[in-house]
């Protein structure tokens, strides 16, 4: 899928740029180095992952006459980060905020508090119009903004305050991720599945 849209647009396929190590799924990144010569793998420094280019908070990746800058915004995972455009247009959130929601905080050196606060100081001081791309949705959304995400995120937005976000983090109660076991040791590798 990822290379047919390539593909069909003409694209010259350079990065395969992570937000973090996931814990439901396991990223194409791998599998695109496999298929695309030269394509170099992008993580966080901080997700201890294996990558080709390893980056941190204010890194940024240049392709073309225009770049994207990370900004480190940990919480759902200890690695997790954000990368905005550099006119600021869009950002791309990975789990760290959702379209009306956010990553949950309880495994893989998640915390609460300290998401709050990457969404606070580095996501929601984007302009209002800042369109928000997160990793992915189950409704099939595609996009939301800055604006719409501070108004009415339910658990991060329409003034929030630290303790209340807290609060309802940890009463969500979700089910283990069906394939943590698999996913995470993949992703560690830039997706590659364990071979036995």
């Amino acid at each position: 899928r990822d290379l047919a849209a390539v593909q069909e647009l003409g694209l010259n396929l350079v990065y395969g740029v992570n937000t973090h190590a996931h814990a439901d799924h396991i990223t194409g990144t791998g599998l695109l180095k496999q298929k695309v010569d030269g394509l170099k793998s992008i993580i966080s420094e901080a997700s201890k992952a294996k990558a080709d280019i390893h980056i941190s908070h204010g890194d940024r990746i240049v392709f073309g006459s225009r770049f994207i800058e990370a900004r480190s915004t940990p919480g759902h995972t200890e690695g997790c980060l954000s990368y905005v455009a550099d006119d600021e247009s869009f950002v791309l959130t990975g789990d760290a905020m959702l379209i009306m929601g956010c990553g949950r905080t309880d495994f893989q050196g998640g915390s609460a508090d300290t998401l709050y606060d990457s969404v606070h100081t580095q996501l929601f001081t984007l302009p209002g119009s800042t369109v928000v791309y997160p990793a992915h949705d189950y409704k099939s959304r595609t996009h939301s903004t800055i604006g719409e995400e501070k108004e009415k995120n339910p658990r991060l937005g329409g003034g929030k305050t630290k303790s209340e976000f807290v609060e309802i983090m940890n009463n969500l109660n979700l089910s283990y991720p069906k394939h943590i076991d698999r996913a995470v040791p993949a992703n560690m590798r830039c997706g590659i599945p364990d071979v036995e």
